[in-house]
């Protein structure tokens, strides 16, 4: 998780990412941010993201991400 945190903090800094649930409903995560975002996530966890995963819900908060994450680990 902390590498998670430290990705989000890289993209975009500023956001108790900890706490937040709203990222992509707030509007605090744009398209731009989450277009960043994927493929700082392939390479770190060894992951493919694909469209389908591509849902608000998978990225309003880090822990939701991390569920992610660990989920496209297992597949």
């Amino acid at each position: 998780m902390e590498q998670l945190l430290e990705i989000l903090n890289d993209i975009n800094p500023g956001i108790d990412y900890e706490t937040e649930t709203r990222l992509i409903d707030g509007a605090l995560l744009d398209s731009f941010s989450i277009l960043s975002l994927i493929p700082e996530l392939e390479d770190a966890f060894g992951i493919e993201i694909t469209p389908i995963d591509m849902v608000p819900a998978n990225f309003n908060s880090a822990q939701a991400i991390w569920d992610m994450i660990h989920r496209l680990k297992e597949e």
